[in-house]
């Protein structure tokens, strides 16, 4: 070896550092993770809300269903839609105030529907037979099958799709 300090062949292999580690994580990224947490703890509970509160109407669906079935059979027919009629006033209740509903009958009931529900059939037929249906003034052989699965067409649409007016008065 050369005594020289200047010498070339003192000179040796660039040491590299270690690399950096990747955990723990700098600071910023404990926030993110825990804004993070906090959003997805938010989201968590308000959809497990959402979905309680939307109970009533799944519980309708279901028991929709059930009377949509029994449509097919003129004996039960009758029958079918008084439940049907029922089932709508119910979900109404349900998912509107109770000073609000309650009291509705005849065309502002029709009217109601149709504005909660985004319809317009509660006004024509469909809705009038309903009405009819439930209070006894149709018996279930004198309807037709066809008018029959219409007026129930248009319950299932309003039992899946209503939602609160401008005042914002629903609870969906």
């Amino acid at each position: 070896m050369n005594p020289d300090p200047t010498s070339l062949d003192r000179l040796h292999e660039v040491i590299a550092p270690p690399p950096a580690p990747w955990w723990p994580p700098a600071p910023g990224w404990y926030w993110l993770l825990g804004a993070l947490a906090v959003a997805a703890g938010y989201l968590l509970v308000r959809g497990v809300l959402r979905w309680q509160h939307n109970r009533y109407r799944r519980e309708a669906l279901a028991e929709w269903r059930r009377h949509n079935a029994l449509l097919a059979d003129p004996q039960k027919r009758g029958a079918a839609m008084i439940d049907l009629a029922i089932l709508l006033k119910r979900a109404a209740l349900t998912a509107f105030p109770r000073t609000r509903v309650a009291s509705l009958t005849g065309p502002a009931w029709r009217e109601f529907l149709d504005t909660s529900g985004s319809t317009r059939g509660f006004s024509s037929d469909a809705g009038v037979l309903l009405e009819r249906a439930a209070y006894g003034g149709v018996a279930g052989t004198e309807i037709e099958q066809s008018r029959a699965r219409e007026s129930a067409a248009l319950v299932h649409h309003w039992l899946r799709e209503h939602r609160a007016d401008a005042e914002g008065e629903a609870q969906p």
